[in-house]
Parts: C-alpha cells; structure tokens; sequence
C-alpha cells in the first residue's frame, strides 16, 4: 500500500511541475519571447495545455473575470499541496 501512495506522491508532484510549466510557457509565448511557429515550441505548449486544460477549464469557469489574470493553476498547486498534506500527514501513518 505504501507503493501506491509514493506512486500518486510522486505523479501530484509530477503534475504540479507541469502546470508551472504551462504557466510559464503561457506568460513566454504572451510576451512574445519564444516563437510559436517553431514546431518543437508548438508541440510543447500543445501538450502542456492538453495534460493541464482538463482539470483548469472547471476552476476557470467558477472563478470571477479577473482582467486577463489566470489564478486557476494557484488553486490546482494548493489542492494538489493539501492532498499531498493529507496523504503524509492522515494516511501514510495509518498504513503498515
């Protein structure tokens, strides 16, 4: 049982780098700092948006129109940082 729970540790830690990865990627491509007719540019963002989009669009929709500003990856990092609390703090104690 302790495997399991290192390997959803490890795949919310996984997926917390990614969506500061998409933020960063989103801010870079707004300000025009890298090109998105590069193809490997291109194929990063894509993903990056297909893996994170599907758990944002349902916050987005929740929060108010904020003026262009995106605080759904802040509130994914802080559910994802109280799972990762719970899992440590209430569960992986628990299991033998």
């Amino acid at each position: 049982m302790r495997a399991v729970l290192e390997i959803v540790m490890l795949v919310l830690d996984l997926y917390s780098w990614l969506i500061i990865a998409s933020a960063v990627l989103s801010w870079l491509t707004a300000f025009n700092v890298i090109n998105m007719r590069n193809r490997f540019v291109y194929m990063l963002n894509e993903s990056c948006y297909r893996l994170t989009e599907p758990v944002m669009r349902p916050i987005r929709r929740v929060l108010p129109y904020m003026g262009g500003m995106d605080l759904s990856p802040i509130i994914i990092l802080l559910a994802i940082t109280f799972l990762q609390k719970v899992i440590v703090y209430y569960i992986y104690p628990n299991v033998f």
